[in-house]
């Protein structure tokens, strides 16, 4: 086998400096003053000028950079949305900054003007860029790839030989290697063509509808979104109705109407805590056991909720976010009568669950005098109490647990209209209960203990404990389409980088000694080793098939494989 290198004739290397000479001559700048002269592009045109700014690829990217850098003050500022407690705080320690913060939407970033235009840019952008994109590889789908240039030795990869297979034979075992090879491939004059690498393209397009698919998902979560929390004490039950939330938020496109109808009971609340080593109290189990029903009449389903192991119920979730102790407190007047008897929520302070709150009887107490008042009594509770720490649980679990309690009676204000805490009690109207000692009333109580209200005015009985479990209910449609795309694109990014669009091009013809000549090169989009390794393995295979001639003079028989680089022969 041996490789010939094309002569190029003169009068040929002639014409085709002529033709440039002509095409150049074709490309000189107009003149100054037909330019100066030109009518101006007037509206059409500047609105097609901005068209194509803005469905450019450079103004899709500096649009997705600033959507990106506009999403930054949105998790550095309060948002208005999200807590309206922080965005006050915020305003009254900065009441110069807030004010600007005010005009540029600082405080609803996702829901401002500019927020939403670049949003909005970005997304018609991305659109604009793929549907012309996307007929264009239609386009070339459904054609045949080009044909071979004249000159197949000026490609930088490239290699040739001579056989004594018939022109046909090599052409149609060239069309069959390449087909094997999952080439689109025909037969074009003396010549096959052949593309490969369709895949670049189509993980391109994916890439970019991708993008848009989550745009939408997002927008659409976001203004359909809904999220509240809901404290359940064991034995108690939530129905997802706007009233049952302890708060609730939502997206400005949401509607009471689009919540999910559904029910559960918190049946068991079970935690379990490191006993030994450096660990001790470090929480080893939380969950909640729920009986749950979907729609009004849906039959009871057993559900295990744990941290980050949510109750999915359509697209709403059930999360489990906090855990406290509830103190069973029964109040009696001074006739004996129950006028309280609930299990009362507490707030935990520390790790180990030392808890505080207030138990309210607001209504049928009555004093020692027959008087109505209302009762409030400050509770401070360690589940496991050990002597010489009065003031801190030693232990999360329910190991020795004490309830403190520390009863006033009077007006509680609570018809003043103004919100207040429920685990703090306003002590304005109120009036302790003193002991015989004349001091502020104060015990510690065990479970099944009560404690005596001085003058004949009641009892408090702690009859038990029950725990509570905090859940976050959220419903944000759209979020497997967020999370398909964001799968989607990753897998188009992938293709778009690492597959290659390539052509290869076979020629077989008769030399002027009867001998066939063939010639193969291969054509990249872009600069890469792999085209002319590939090149070099499809031409071993097809010399295989067509083995070469002996050259008429003596001269050198290299490998087709080694596929010359920039043009260059071996």
């Amino acid at each position: 086998m041996s490789k010939t290198t094309p002569s190029v004739p003169t009068e040929t290397a002639a014409s085709d400096e002529q033709e440039l000479g002509a095409a150049g001559s074709q490309l000189s700048t107009a003149p100054a003053d037909t330019l100066a002269t030109a009518p101006g592009l007037g509206v059409i045109g500047w609105a097609r000028w901005f068209w194509r700014q803005l469905t450019s690829m450079r103004v899709a990217l500096l649009l997705l950079l600033l959507l990106a850098l506009g999403a930054i003050p949105g998790s550095l500022i309060p948002q208005s949305g999200t807590d309206e407690t922080k965005v006050a705080d915020f305003r009254a320690a900065h009441a110069t900054l807030a004010p600007v913060y005010d005009r540029l939407g600082l405080f609803h970033v996702y829901s401002s003007v500019w927020f939403s235009a670049v949003y909005i840019l970005l997304f018609v952008s991305l659109i604009g860029c793929i549907v012309p994109r996307t007929w264009q590889f239609v386009g070339q789908l459904r054609s045949r790839p080009p044909g071979a240039p004249k000159r197949l030795t000026r490609l930088p990869a490239h290699t040739t030989w001579r056989t004594e297979a018939e022109p046909e034979q090599v052409r149609e075992a060239a069309l069959a290697l390449l087909k094997k090879r999952r080439f689109r491939s025909h037969v074009a004059g003396d010549a096959v063509a052949a593309e490969k690498g369709y895949a670049r393209e189509v993980g391109n397009l994916v890439f970019h509808i991708a993008l848009i698919v989550m745009l939408v998902a997002f927008a659409w979560g976001q203004l359909f979104k809904a999220e509240g929390n809901k404290l359940v004490v064991e034995g108690d039950g939530f129905s997802n109705t706007l009233t049952q939330y302890n708060d609730f938020k939502s997206g400005s496109l949401f509607s009471t109407d689009d919540l999910n109808p559904f029910s559960f009971g918190l049946d068991k609340f079970t935690g379990t805590y490191e006993t030994s080593g450096p660990n001790t109290g470090t929480p080893r189990t939380y969950q909640a056991a729920l009986t749950y029903s979907v729609g009004a009449y849906g039959k009871d389903r057993k559900a295990v909720v744990k941290v980050n192991h949510p109750l999915v119920i359509a697209d709403s979730k059930v999360y489990l976010t906090a855990h406290g102790y509830a103190p069973v407190v029964t109040v009696r007047d001074g006739k004996g009568d129950v006028v309280y008897s609930d299990a009362v929520p507490l707030l935990p302070l520390d790790s180990n669950v030392t808890s505080t709150g207030v138990i309210r009887v607001l209504d049928g107490y009555r004093n020692a005098k027959g008087v109505t008042e209302q009762l409030g009594i400050s509770a401070f509770f360690l589940p496991t109490y050990t002597k010489g720490m009065e003031t801190a649980s030693s232990f999360p679990a329910l190991g020795n647990p004490v309830l403190n309690l520390t009863p006033y009676h009077g007006d509680l204000g609570v018809d003043a209209g103004i919100p207040k805490s429920v685990y703090q009690l306003d002590k304005t109207h109120m009036k302790a209960f003193k002991d015989a000692k004349g001091a502020q009333l104060r015990e510690n109580l065990k479970p099944g203990e009560t404690m005596t209200l001085p003058g004949g005015a009641g009892t408090v009985t702690y009859e038990g404990t029950r725990q509570w479990a905090n859940f976050q209910i959220t419903q944000q449609p759209a979020s497997g389409w967020a999370l398909g795309g964001a799968i989607a694109a990753i897998f188009g990014l992938a293709g778009s980088l690492f597959i290659q669009r390539r052509r290869v091009w076979v020629r077989a013809v008769k030399g002027d000694d009867g001998v066939t000549v063939v010639e193969m090169a291969g054509l990249g989009r872009s600069e890469s080793a792999k085209v002319p390794e590939e090149l070099g393995d499809l031409a071993g295979s097809l010399y295989d098939q067509a083995p070469g001639a002996p050259d008429p003079g003596p001269s050198d028989s290299p490998d087709p494989q080694a596929v010359p680089a920039e043009g260059a022969e071996k």
